[in-house]
């Protein structure tokens, strides 16, 4: 049996709600990844480089952004400090590969939850539904949405679920597929390509870089929910990040997290969306 209480308490007892501190969790089941990876004192993150307010690396190199301070939440839980968590980065095509071969513990990278991922990754969460949105030029006034898209260039990330799900509801558009979306932001502002789509929150994140240069259009299409990915059967430790989670959002760290990223440029901080506990 895992030994969560402790260490979730402990979390939930921080009256600044440091996502980086480390809970008071000293012991676990033999054999766990929990207890693996606290003894090693250290856990390895895969996460985005590029996405603002999710991912995204600072001037001085470190990433930064919603997804980071999760991954910080969770690392607490194991009494992990930040400075000894590893972010790699991991980009939409390489996630599911980069947990089967061990490569990364857990990733934390805009990461929708979806039944064809659920057959090779397991996932904890959801901990934030985004919806998937449209963004063009500003000045653009053809595109108003995924049902003018017919003819026009999509840009979208290999790999992703924007990328299949665009080429449902708008399969007369042009896909133009890159590994990361800075590179989808820059192909529409030299004019290669008409659109950009993906998630709304990662499109705000790249207009607040350039709110001079984009606009959303059409309101959103979809759903996505955001999970934590991690190696398919360990029922364990996917059991022990929901509780991690549940428990950043009665104590206020998910809250915090949120206003300090996202909440920048989306003002009204979300309920958070209730944890999935599936059955692998």
């Amino acid at each position: 049996m895992l030994l969560t209480t402790l260490g979730l308490s402990a979390c939930g007892s921080d009256d600044d709600g440091d996502s980086a501190t480390p809970s008071a969790a000293t012991s676990f089941a033999p054999g766990t990844t929990m207890a693996r990876l606290h003894d090693a004192g250290k856990i390895t993150v895969g996460t985005k480089f590029d996405q603002p307010l999710f991912g995204l690396k600072n001037l001085s190199g470190k990433p930064e952004g919603f997804d980071v301070e999760i991954s910080k939440i969770i690392a607490g839980a194991l009494g992990i400090p930040e400075n000894k968590i590893n972010f790699v980065e991991t980009v939409s095509a390489n996630r599911e590969p980069f947990i089967e071969q061990g490569r990364v513990d857990i990733v934390a990278a805009t990461y929708t939850i979806n039944d064809k991922r659920k057959k090779v990754v397991d996932f904890a969460g959801p901990y934030y539904v985004a919806g998937q949105a449209i963004m063009v030029k500003k000045d653009n006034t053809t595109i108003t949405g995924k049902d003018s898209l017919a003819g026009k260039k999509v840009c979208s990330v290999s790999g992703s679920t924007p990328a299949d799900n665009i080429r449902k509801v708008a399969p007369a558009a042009q896909l133009v597929l890159f590994d990361v979306y800075s590179k989808c932001a820059d192909a529409l502002k030299n004019g290669q390509v008409d659109a950009v789509t993906t998630d709304n929150v990662i499109l705000l994140g790249l207009i607040d870089k350039d709110p001079d240069a984009f606009k959303l259009v059409g309101g959103t299409f979809t759903k996505e929910p955001y999970g934590i990915g991690l190696r398919k059967g360990d029922t364990a430790f996917r059991t022990f990040v929901n509780d991690t989670l549940e428990a950043s959002y009665r104590d206020g760290r998910w809250a915090k997290a949120f206003a300090s990223t996202v909440g920048k440029v989306e003002k009204t901080t979300p309920t958070p969306p209730p944890v999935d506990r599936y059955t692998s």
